[in-house]
C-alpha cells in the first residue's frame, strides 16, 4: 500500500512558513540530494493555499506527478491536470493508497496535515529542521491538534546545521 508521507522543512521554532507566507530562511544544502527524494513519489498532495503559493513561484504541478489539491473553493475546470478534492477526503485517500504507484508526498500545509492526522492518514512525519528561528508564522502542526505517538525510524546531521528526523507514525490512542 502506498504511503503519505509527510515531507517539510520546518524552523527550530516549528515553524514552517513566516508570518506571510515567507520561506526565504530555508536554506539549501549541498548534500542533499533532491532528485533522489523526488523520484520517491508519484503524487503531490497539498492544500489549497500551498497550491496557491507553489503555483505562483511555478511549482503547483511537477512533470510526472500527479497534483491533488483539498480545497472547498478551487473550481476543477480552473485548474486543468489538477485533481481537486472538496469531500469525502477519507474515502478517496484511501483509494488512491491502495492504487499501484510510489509514495504520496503531503507537500507543505499545517492545516491539511492536521486534518489528515485527525482521520489517520499519514504514516511518516519527515522533518528537516532548519538552523534558524523564525519567531512566528505558520506552525507545522495548528491547534487543536490530537496528540499522536511517533516512533524514529532514521535521522541525519548535515554540515549546514539541517537535522532531519523521520518518524513513523504509531496507530491507536496516544
Amino acid at each position: 500500500m502506498r504511503r503519505i508521507r509527510y515531507g517539510v522543512a520546518m524552523s527550530l521554532d516549528a515553524y514552517i512558513a513566516g508570518p506571510d507566507g515567507e520561506y526565504d530562511w530555508i536554506i539549501p544544502d549541498p548534500e542533499i540530494d533532491f532528485a533522489e527524494i523526488w523520484s520517491r513519489f508519484d503524487t503531490l498532495l497539498m492544500g489549497r493555499r500551498t497550491f496557491e503559493v507553489a503555483s505562483q513561484s511555478g511549482m503547483g504541478q511537477s512533470p510526472g506527478m500527479q497534483t491533488i489539491v483539498v480545497s472547498r473553493t478551487l473550481k476543477p475546470q480552473d485548474h486543468p491536470g489538477v485533481t481537486i478534492v472538496a469531500d469525502n477526503l477519507k474515502e478517496t485517500l484511501s483509494r488512491l493508497r491502495e492504487q499501484p504507484g510510489k509514495d504520496i508526498w503531503l507537500f507543505g500545509g499545517g492545516s491539511l496535515f492536521r486534518s489528515l492526522l485527525e482521520i489517520g492518514m499519514v504514516d511518516t512525519v519527515e522533518v528537516a529542521v532548519m538552523p534558524v528561528l523564525v519567531g512566528g508564522g505558520i506552525s507545522l502542526l495548528p491547534p487543536p491538534a490530537p496528540q499522536t505517538r511517533l516512533k524514529l525510524v532514521g535521522h541525519r546531521v548535515y554540515k549546514t546545521g539541517i537535522v532531519s528526523l523521520e518518524y513513523a507514525i504509531e496507530q491507536g490512542p496516544a
